[in-house]
């Protein structure tokens, strides 16, 4: 089990310090419906983590099971394609990186924060988390990861656990911590959201090309 929380965790760290979710968390925080959206919008988010995780993992625990040393090949060809297609969204994130002193375009879809309910929120943090492609791509790995170590029910219910919470940490930090403390968190929130837009692309594309890096070399290993 803990070498199944040890391959996964660099991918809950990737999911983590996805930067859209975590603006779009505080742009709720520091709208008129702060508690009630960005409440919903941080259990959509860590139900869509939890249950694109669960599927992989169901689906990979599917898989032939062989012998501890032997290859499996199929688990190497799966790692193998999203170690590559975590490569091509890191060099899509880096090429998408502003010029100095250019204000990075945010999605459209940021602009209705203000007028969004709880319900919306609730359906837009599910779709961040289990549809968005990095963090599908991310969840598959974190699944293939999980299902592929052989675990009891038990374990494997374990390892998904803290996987979804590290996974969710980023969003649920600032939402928890604007709830005990409103008054307090508004100019430090506003400092981070500014932060990340102009960071965004870059801190994604190295993280990306590590991870992509990283699941190759397992695939190959698997071989």
């Amino acid at each position: 089990m803990g070498s199944a929380i040890g391959d996964t965790l660099p991918l809950a760290v990737g999911i983590a310090i996805s930067p859209i979710p975590i603006i779009a968390a505080i742009l709720m925080l520091l709208s008129p419906k702060a508690r009630a959206t960005s409440v919903g919008f941080l259990v959509g988010w860590v139900l869509g983590i939890a249950v694109a995780a669960t599927v992989f993992t169901l689906l990979s625990s599917a898989l032939p099971e062989g012998d501890e040393d032997a290859s499996k090949p199929v688990t190497a060809v799966m790692r193998l394609v999203l170690g590559a297609g975590l490569l091509l969204l890191s060099l899509r994130q880096w090429r998408s990186r502003p010029a100095p002193g250019v204000e990075p375009p945010l999605p459209k879809w940021m602009a209705g924060i203000d007028a969004m309910t709880a319900g919306r929120a609730f359906g837009l943090g599910f779709l961040l988390a289990a549809v968005n492609p990095k963090n599908l791509l991310l969840g598959a790995g974190a699944g293939l990861a999980i299902g592929a170590a052989g675990l009891a029910v038990g374990e494997s219910a374990i390892v998904l656990l803290v996987f979804t919470l590290v996974a969710a940490a980023s969003v649920a930090v600032p939402v928890i911590a604007y709830l005990v403390a409103s008054e307090r968190m508004a100019a430090p929130l506003e400092r981070l959201r500014a932060w990340l837009v102009h960071n965004n692309a870059t801190v994604m594309a190295v993280l990306l090309l590590v991870i992509g890096v990283v699941l190759i070399g397992k695939g190959i290993g698997n071989f």
